[in-house]
């Protein structure tokens, strides 16, 4: 184990049983404990890291190379290495600055045209210049899975104030319910599909864009005009029938769970319009600005990083919840889980060596308030640790519900700061004496209501959710998932671990079908097989 790891431990192990209360003795804890970038504030005083945590958390990254590493990445250089690729989704938000060069090319040129072709697009689309067989467009479906479904649908949730265009739908599962359920009641005479596939081959992409082509025609819908790809694979998206001017690609350094800021958007940009996707694509450009230039102890991404390293690696919290206390970010919880499980679920490091530390942890969470009547019993009086990372906006965009939403942050604030102080047992015992209890039934009815408190969190805290913080977002946690594969030594780019059970189920589909035995098989998924096949 690295020197600096033993350090943290250690220091985590000296301290590990005082209350994060306790560190508010010392002056200044919360403006000492967050960082700022414009109106966006990110507080972590609210958790056990210390001053002497912190600066070995720092001394930690400063090992790691993240300042380095993140130059890199900015840079074009091939930092996925098992691929051999570069990683510049940061480039397709990168608007207003100057070349991005990868091989000696400047990429920028070809990210600009691409969005220009799709702001032209989606300006004919929305202004019903662009028709289906019954008019203008009314509805757009998103075919994909993964990256190229759990982006847009997330963020055309979270902007729904701003839709002024097409109503959005979106597919993912195979599972032919997902389909059906969607397309039912849309008109396919005036459906725009957007097929959003990277090399056109996905399997389960490819099945529902069958199935929806099917559909339109014959529903009196013209597959050849109404369909659009966001694809690189020119030949099979013209074999499929979509002329090339409906084809919007991407390139290699682009991860599928990092291209929202492209083509991949194309749907959210019908929905809110060029304007509302610029400014999008301007809060991630200003999020990675203040990821490049600010020192780490400023710097929202790093510090947002060592809080997840601090709490899974030293601690030995084995997941977090992500807590958006608003509706529209319900999705959120989902699109993190894959950015971060994918990024970093892996167990070698660059060199092909095992990891010596855990790797990343799991991720879940729901909306507030909805949360608080489902899991919270177990986050606050549970026998396990969840870290819990809050984020709420100052104002809603409903301003004559302005009383609720006020209602909507009490209730993000309280649950945090319930989080780390708790209820101790004296103050339990008062609350039930004061209700009748005496002797052994006062003590047990104490017991249930007793909650213990330095449980940590973290704090979003932002004006409004509008376009441009949402893009802000959005890279901070794509930054903070860097920083920690970083720290950790891995690669954050590839995904290998999806690759194998994909392999298998293309194997075990004939089976299923009946048209083989499988006998290479083992014997519990024969049996399984066998009864699925006795009963369709």
């Amino acid at each position: 184990m690295p020197p600096m790891w033993e350090k943290l431990r250690a220091h985590h192990a000296e301290h590990a049983r005082r209350p994060i209360a306790k560190l508010f003795a010392t002056p200044n804890r919360a403006r000492n404990f967050s960082a700022r970038m414009g109106d966006m504030l990110f507080d972590f005083s609210k958790t056990s890291i210390d001053t002497e945590a912190l600066w070995l958390l720092m001394q930690l990254a400063e090992e790691a190379g993240v300042a380095a590493k993140r130059e890199a990445m900015f840079t074009g250089e091939k930092i996925n290495d098992t691929e051999g690729r570069a990683v510049l989704h940061t480039a397709l938000r990168g608007i207003d600055g100057g070349p991005v060069m990868v091989d000696g090319a400047d990429v920028m040129p070809g990210i600009k045209e691409v969005l220009g072709r799709m702001e032209a697009f989606s300006d004919e689309v929305r202004e019903g210049r662009f028709t289906g067989a019954g008019g203008a467009i009314t509805d757009v479906v998103n075919i994909g899975i993964g990256g190229s479904d759990l982006g847009p649908a997330m963020a055309c949730l979270a902007l729904a104030p701003y839709h002024d265009g097409p109503r959005t739908h979106f597919v993912a599962n195979v599972d032919g319910a997902d389909i059906a359920d969607t397309l039912r009641g849309l008109d396919p005479k005036t459906t725009l599909v957007i097929v959003a596939s990277k090399t056109f081959t996905t399997i389960e992409t490819m099945t529902n864009a069958a199935t929806a082509k099917a559909w339109m025609s014959e529903g009196g819908g013209d597959p050849k005009a109404q369909f659009a790809a966001l694809s690189t694979n020119m030949e099979k998206t013209a074999a499929f029938g979509i002329p090339a001017e409906r084809v919007f690609g991407f390139e290699d350094w682009v991860g599928g769970r990092y291209s929202v800021w492209g083509p991949i958007g194309l749907s959210l940009m019908l929905a809110i319009g060029p304007q509302g996707f610029r400014a999008f694509l301007r809060g991630g450009q200003a999020m990675d600005r203040h990821f490049r230039a600010a020192e780490f102890k400023d710097n929202l991404p790093v510090l947002l990083a060592l809080v997840g390293i601090w709490h899974h690696q030293i601690c030995g919290y084995p997941t977090r919840a992500v807590l958006p206390y608003d509706q529209r970010l319900a999705r959120l919880p989902a699109y993190l889980q894959q950015l971060e499980m994918e990024s970093n679920g892996k167990r070698v490091a660059m060199d092909g060596e095992k990891l010596k530390v855990p790797s990343g942890p799991v991720v879940w969470g729901e909306p507030g308030t909805n949360g608080q009547h489902a899991f919270y019993q177990l986050i606050h009086q549970g026998t396990g640790v969840v870290p819990c990372e809050f984020m709420v906006a100052a104002r809603g965009h409903e301003s004559e519900l302005a009383h609720q939403h006020e209602l909507l942050v009490s209730n993000c604030l309280a649950q945090a700061e319930a989080l780390m102080n708790g209820r101790s047992k004296k103050e339990a015992m008062a609350l039930m004496a004061a209700k009748g209890f005496e002797g052994a039934e006062l003590e047990r009815q104490a017991a249930h209501r007793t909650f213990p408190g330095s449980r940590p969190s973290t704090m979003l805290l932002y004006p409004e959710l509008t376009p441009e913080v949402l893009g802000m977002i959005i890279a901070l946690y794509e930054h903070r998932v860097f920083v920690e594969g970083v720290i950790l030594g891995i690669n954050s780019f590839d995904q290998w671990g999806v690759e194998l059970g994909k392999e298998l189920a293309l194997a075990l589909q004939p089976v299923v079908a009946g048209e083989g035995d499988g006998a290479d098989k083992d014997d519990s998924t024969r049996m399984l097989v066998d009864f699925i096949r006795k009963r369709r």
